[in-house]
């Protein structure tokens, strides 16, 4: 599946946080850090950016996948 060019930061957060079980735990500068502890704690940096840079989606589907056990076309599909 092709990654959106046009998603922002703001869009991949609220599916992270909504479908998937992550909660915004601080914010620094433009760089928000989500956090979960569903299957094992995981933090991840996701830049309130608009649009995310397609290398740096791609970076951050793959760490949400590996963390969570799924694939990145089951995030993408949220998207």
């Amino acid at each position: 599946m092709k990654l959106p060019r046009d998603l922002s930061g703001v869009d991949l957060i609220k599916v992270l946080c909504k479908h998937f079980g992550y909660a915004h735990v601080n914010q620094v500068g433009s760089h928000v850090i989500l956090e979960t502890n569903n299957p094992r704690p995981h933090r991840i940096s996701v830049p309130d950016h608009c649009p995310l840079r397609v290398g740096t989606l791609n970076s951050i589907l793959r760490v949400v996948a590996t963390a969570k056990g799924v694939e990145k076309e089951d995030i993408l599909s949220f998207l």
